[in-house]
């Protein structure tokens, strides 16, 4: 069992309601998942602490978040007998990124269910700086990693992951965020394109065919200025299977967090790759997640922050997100809980989708790696993790 000091941040604070129920996005995903860790004995009395999720402050969201745009959906969010409430179809909700019928639509406490997911984040990443605790898990956030400065995007309001590493950077230690997700991170990419103390790596499926489309999430978008080469993208074929995935995630992720020397790792767990997703095309079964959880303890030395992330299959992503959060704390997965079933591709399909990724692979690796000090693996050769030396000044973004 998982000792006290793992921790999960979740309560109904930080789940919405009033979400309609026509959209993809089903928030119970989140109480799933818990649930089946207090039920297998992994969290509660004498395993992993279970706490309350507090708010972020406006100081913590306007790190990250424009004035305005906070204002816009604190106010989408009330009732409609406030005098302070705004209309969703209004125009300042629209120019936004809000619309009843949209990505993003309103709902009664959409504004502090965001605040509590952001909240939950700061929390968990303190707890695990501070040692009070060396896995700490928030599953309801992570979808709103598409969330922009100053509009909503892709189900997301408030970017709970960027509000976090915003609120760390500002105490100069340095995050690796990596973004397991089958749709590109490009709100928390955007948020710290230009800071070299912050790593973003993202694995994706290519958005030449998914959401947000391009040009976002190209593997030759690396950041800018100070901040070039600490953005990382690793978009994937549609059709990729657990083997290609794992090679690409091997092949790019563990150089370089070796090499940056992160204070804090922290890793959005989207489980939206998975082979009976409804939103993408990637053949991934829970092997492919748990493998994964089980190398990013390895390279965090075992003090590592989980949050949630996309997933519409909701009954395979509380799974997925239960045995990623027992494999980082080294319990042994119930049997139940995987089915390890995805399909397969005819050989000729399959060869196609390993050469695509082998491409992309080797872009990001020649455009990256000696960027941190790191060799470039020949082409027969490139799931050999290097070291190199630590890069980038460290200080926060002014």
């Amino acid at each position: 069992m998982p000792t006290p000091n793992h921790l999960i941040v979740h309560g109904a604070a930080s789940v919405a309601h009033h979400l309609p129920s026509r959209h993809p996005l089903k928030p119970h995903r989140a109480d799933d998942a818990v649930r089946l860790l207090l039920t297998a004995g992994m969290a509660g009395a004498g395993a992993a602490v279970v706490r309350e999720p507090q708010p972020a402050s406006d100081e913590d969201l306007k790190r990250v978040h424009d004035e305005t745009y906070v204002s816009v959906a604190e106010r989408l969010s009330r009732a409609p007998e406030d005098p302070t409430y705004l209309e969703p179809t209004s125009r300042d909700a629209v120019a936004h990124g809000f619309s009843p019928s949209g990505d993003n639509p309103p709902y009664r406490e959409m504004a502090a269910v965001a605040r509590h997911a952001c909240g939950g984040v700061i929390q968990a990443a303190r707890h695990v700086l501070d040692h009070t605790s060396a896995i700490a898990f928030v599953p309801s956030a992570g979808a709103n990693h598409h969330a922009m400065r100053t509009r909503a995007s892709g189900f997301g309001v408030y970017n709970d992951a960027a509000v976090a590493i915003a609120a760390i950077r500002s105490t100069g230690a340095r995050v690796a965020y990596v973004d397991l997700d089958v749709h590109h991170g490009d709100g928390v990419e955007a948020a710290f394109a230009t800071d070299p103390g912050t790593l973003t790596v993202s694995l994706h499926e290519s958005t030449r065919y998914l959401f947000p489309g391009l040009p976002a999430g190209l593997a030759d978008h690396i950041g800018t200025g100070n901040g070039a080469g600490f953005a990382v993208n690793v978009p994937l074929s549609p059709y990729t299977n657990d083997a290609a995935w794992l090679a690409a995630f091997e092949s790019v992720v563990p150089p370089l967090l070796m090499a940056f020397q992160a204070d804090l790792i922290i890793v959005q767990c989207g489980a939206d790759g998975y082979h009976a997703d409804p939103l993408a095309h990637l053949l991934l079964s829970e092997f492919a997640y748990i493998s994964a959880a089980s190398r990013l303890r390895e390279l965090s030395g075992g003090r590592l922050v989980m949050i949630g992330g996309g997933g519409y299959d909701a009954d395979a992503t509380s799974r997925i997100w239960a045995a990623m959060f027992a494999t980082a704390t080294g319990v042994n997965v119930p049997r139940e809980w995987v089915t390890n079933n995805a399909p397969t591709l005819d050989d000729r399909a399959a060869a196609r989708v390993t050469a695509e990724n082998n491409a992309t692979v080797a872009t990001v690796q020649g455009l990256v790696f000696p960027r941190h000090g790191l060799s470039v693996p020949g082409a027969t050769d490139r799931r050999q993790p290097v070291r190199g030396a630590r890069t980038g000044s460290g200080q926060p973004p002014t």
